[in-house]
């Protein structure tokens, strides 16, 4: 099984931060931010991984290589500038990607969610099934959510329309014939999830755990502060 790591994107609103360093490389607790997942993709059996390439790419790509040091090893899918957005950016890896479902993990994310968990949801994804979500609670930057969730959290169906949404975590599996019609370009990928969630084609489940989308200074600085308390 392979994951991909979503990495192309240019965080502006972590400027100035990224003005000079690839979102990815920004540490925490010490390291970068894309090796926490690196880290806990090798704990969960996954060795395999595709990263793609955008801003500052050149910088990430030396800073990783093919990810022998690391136990891993690592495909890079060069989008260039402009990035491609998630879904062109998912498109355009497919060639590295195989034909099995796949671990998508946006790379400016962090939760403490069991990625074997997920392993285990790829493994046995459903044949109809082309996707499966990750939910979360809404945080304050994102009130009204994006999706909804007819079951319990432990599972159920991706729904566009309810009278409470949860917000898409960035963590999901992805079974590559979700992007049979696409055609190569930048496009985002929510789109796709919502089109396939109507069809019924994508389970998902709600966590309630720590989940933080680290796109500001102000994010950043609050995982740090939460790594900072497990270590005491």
């Amino acid at each position: 099984m392979k994951a991909m790591i979503l990495a192309a994107g240019r965080g502006e609103r972590m400027r100035p931060l990224t003005d000079h360093t690839p979102k990815p490389l920004i540490p925490v607790a010490g390291r970068p931010l894309i090796e926490h997942h690196l880290q806990r993709l090798k704990a969960a059996g996954i060795t395999d991984i595709v990263i793609n390439l955008g801003w500052l790419g050149d910088r990430l790509r030396e800073h990783l290589g093919d990810g022998r040091t690391l136990g891993l090893s690592i495909a890079w899918s060069v989008e260039g500038w402009p990035a491609l957005e998630t879904g062109g950016g998912i498109f355009h890896a497919l060639p590295l990607l195989g034909p099995a479902p796949f671990l998508l993990i946006n790379g400016d994310v962090w939760s403490d969610y069991p990625l074997e968990r997920l392993v285990a949801r790829a493994a046995s994804l459903p044949e109809n099934d082309l996707a499966h979500l990750l939910l979360v609670p809404n945080p304050p930057h994102n009130t009204r959510g994006d999706f909804g969730l007819a079951g319990d959290d432990a599972g159920g169906r991706l729904i566009t329309a309810c009278a409470e949404a949860h917000t898409f975590s960035g963590l999901s599996v992805l079974r590559p014939e979700l992007f049979t019609d696409c055609t190569p370009g930048a496009f985002p990928l929510a789109p796709l999830l919502r089109d396939a969630a109507i069809r019924g084609r994508v389970s998902a489940e709600l966590y309630r755990g720590s989940w933080i989308d680290v796109g500001t200074p102000e994010r950043l600085a609050t995982l740090e502060a939460q790594f900072t308390q497990e270590v005491r």
